[in-house]
């Protein structure tokens, strides 16, 4: 796991950045803006017409309310960032409008076991980052893209990382976390934890991103996870897929972890589980919605209430609600369900509202559980070893499976179908529920 320790450095972080030639300072957040640029110099005092050469130079430069502008090129260099904004001026770090810098750690040596990042941030507050390429960070196997340890109210946004051997984007011992549309790929490339990691970190969104096409997976890769002691905080409308692990895994480890709301995400076309929620090594998972996903041609099943985790630990689990999600064609040739639940401990675990479509094994299966299962109000489609109560069978007419729209159409027996109960107000679009004389079964609530 990454460290948490005062010796890590800390790293470049960006926001929105607005400007233009005329008015090079641009509107910023603070009192000064910066600029670098792969042609400038670091004795230079870092404005539009003479910019430093070095993003290191800025980040040992910036107090709260800077904004340092990035030209477009490549920076051969490690960036870490150990500086304090306030909620009134962060301190920004931006593309220069949309032009493209690249931090390109190739000549690069990680070498911490333990963890750091081509962009390293700790201890910090208050800061944007938006708008960078991270590429090639290693060789340790724990060596991420961008990190961001012990800080506070941190912004990652519209940025993209490759080919990291450890994580695209990791947040670790943090609170008041955003890592939104961002594009991560090839992370975990051979090396351990998550392509997006959020670890002992609370108030966080992970939002809008796209991860996709992970390394092998033989020591760590999960698209998004979301563990070890983290609370209050949502992961939606992300895009997963091409991932040789789960997709999107919320896991407590050793540590209370809860208060997590994992919906209106696509995941598709991974080599394990779609979703999967886990307590590994003793720490009690709970208060977890799982509402308004998609889950299609997965090699795992769709979900996994899951039972696996450190031999002779416990894995406790309770107020775990699955509710309104589809899931679709899950399984390989031999295995694979839409749901299955196959934890002992896992107990008050609502089963509602899916659409459960031609996964391979069985639509639900309930292997293990504890006390006070519920499984009700799902559409079956396909074998199942458990129908649940008030259930519908038959097929969902879907729009256009070969296309992933896995909206409803006319005459679906998912329509009006559904429960009031637990089901979320909206439905993965945005759209209001319910829209006909009931709530509908799945991810999306049809629209005449």
């Amino acid at each position: 796991m990454y460290r948490i320790a005062a010796s890590l450095a800390i790293a470049v972080m960006v926001l929105f950045g607005c400007g233009n030639e005329s008015n090079p300072q641009g509107p910023g957040q603070g009192s000064d803006a910066y600029f670098v640029s792969t042609d400038g110099d670091d004795s230079n005092p870092g404005t539009y017409e003479e910019p430093w050469r070095t993003i290191q130079k800025a980040a040992d430069t910036v107090v709260a309310g800077d904004t340092v502008y990035i030209r477009g090129g490549t920076y051969e260099e490690q960036v870490q960032l150990f500086a304090a904004g306030s909620q009134d001026d962060y301190i920004v770090f931006s593309a220069w409008q949309s032009e493209h810098p690249v931090i390109d750690g190739a000549s690069v040596s990680i070498e911490d076991p333990y963890g750091g990042g081509l962009l390293e941030v700790m201890e910090c507050t208050h800061v944007k980052i938006v708008g960078l390429s991270v590429r090639n960070a290693g060789p340790s196997q724990n060596a991420a893209g961008i990190l961001i340890l012990e800080s506070s109210a941190v912004t990652v946004s519209s940025c993209d990382t490759y080919n990291t051997v450890s994580s695209g984007i990791a947040a670790v011992g943090c609170t008041v976390i955003d890592i939104t549309g961002n594009d991560v790929e090839l992370a975990c490339n051979d090396g351990e934890q998550e392509c997006i990691t959020v670890a002992g970190t609370s108030v966080f969104t992970v939002s809008g991103n796209l991860v996709h096409n992970g390394g092998p997976g033989t020591m760590g890769g999960e698209g998004i996870d979301v563990k070890d002691g983290s609370y209050q905080g949502s992961v939606h409308g992300n895009s997963v897929y091409g991932i040789n692990r789960v997709g999107i895994y919320v896991d407590s480890w050793n540590k209370p972890t809860s208060m997590i709301d994992v919906y209106g995400n696509n995941v598709y076309e991974c080599s394990s589980d779609g979703y999967a929620l886990a307590a590994e090594n003793g720490g009690l998972l709970f208060d977890v919605r799982v509402f308004n996903n998609v889950a299609a041609d997965n090699l795992g099943s769709g979900l996994v209430v899951a039972g696996w985790g450190e031999p002779g630990a416990a894995h406790p689990m309770e107020d775990l609600s699955i509710v309104n999600n589809t899931f679709f064609r899950n399984g390989s040739s031999t295995w694979g369900c839409g749901v299955s639940v196959e934890n002992p401990e896992a107990d008050y675990v609502t089963v509602r509202n899916n659409v459960c479509s031609r996964n391979t094994t069985d639509q639900i299966s309930t292997e293990a559980y504890g006390t006070d299962l519920v499984v009700d109000f799902n559409l079956i489609d396909g074998p199942t070893a458990v129908f649940g109560s008030n259930y519908q069978e038959g097929d969902p007419m879907f729009a256009d499976t070969t296309c992933g729209n896995f909206h409803l159409t006319a005459g679906s027996p998912a329509i009006d179908n559904g429960t009031s109960s637990l089901a979320p107000s909206d439905d993965y679009d945005g759209v209001p529920r319910p829209q006909g004389a009931g709530f509908d079964i799945g991810a999306f609530e049809y629209v005449p």
